[in-house]
């Protein structure tokens, strides 16, 4: 059986020493290998046109274009790249905006050796990546939220909904969830569809964060 094509990886950050740290930790794993590197937002954007990696990891201070706004220009222009967030900050505010700005993972660098590898694996599997202190900071939003006359779209979920909610949102993939319940993976996938659009949500992330929000998964 041939082996799988490695995770072609975008890595962007204004510093040299940083990036080949960084670089050293991605091509030690078998799966994924660093195609290009950019030194700024701009040459991020340049960059992913010219070498068209599966994945872009952007720093979030870089100069001409921050990490936040290649991210923007990257899912407006190639909506299929996968986008993670590098950074330094344990900020929640820069955490929110790297969601809204396409990102499916935020990944601190003072852990990237521990968690780096991860993200980009649970990435490229369609599947959200945040740190303990992000969790903790949907929860709060979600809290607030609520204090404030907001409630979760969709109304109540069906017993046999909300266990594919909670196993997606815990990471299983199709096959595994179809082996616990007895089904196929194409009814796996068909139900999540279907959730998605009943809650009136777009990818994984969301559901994830959803999920969060009510209460099915713990943060």
């Amino acid at each position: 059986m041939p082996e799988a094509t490695p995770t072609r990886i975008l890595l962007a950050d204004d510093h040299h020493l940083v990036r080949r740290g960084v670089r050293l930790i991605l091509d030690s794993e078998p799966d994924l290998t660093v195609v290009a590197e950019a030194g700024d937002g701009h040459e991020a954007v340049e960059a992913a046109r010219t070498h068209h990696p599966d994945l872009a990891i952007l720093d979030i201070a870089m100069p001409r274009l921050t990490g936040l706004q290649a991210a923007r220009e990257l899912s407006r222009t190639q909506p299929g790249l996968h986008i993670l967030i590098l950074t330094m900050y344990d900020n929640e505010q820069y955490f929110f905006e790297a969601l809204a700005s396409g990102a499916s993972g935020y990944v601190l660098k003072s852990v990237a050796d521990r968690d780096l590898v991860e993200a980009c694996r649970a990435t490229m599997r369609g599947e959200p990546f945040l740190y303990a202190g992000a969790v903790a900071a949907l929860v709060r939003n979600y809290l607030e939220g609520v204090r404030e006359g907001h409630s979760p779209r969709g109304g109540a979920l069906t017993e046999g909904e909300e266990q594919i909610l909670r196993l997606v949102s815990e990471g299983h993939t199709s096959r595994e969830i179809a082996d616990r319940l007895g089904t196929d993976p194409g009814t796996v996938e068909r139900r999540r569809g279907e959730l998605l659009a009943r809650l009136g949500l777009k990818n994984h992330l969301e559901l994830t964060r959803y999920a969060v929000r009510v209460g099915l998964i713990a943060p």
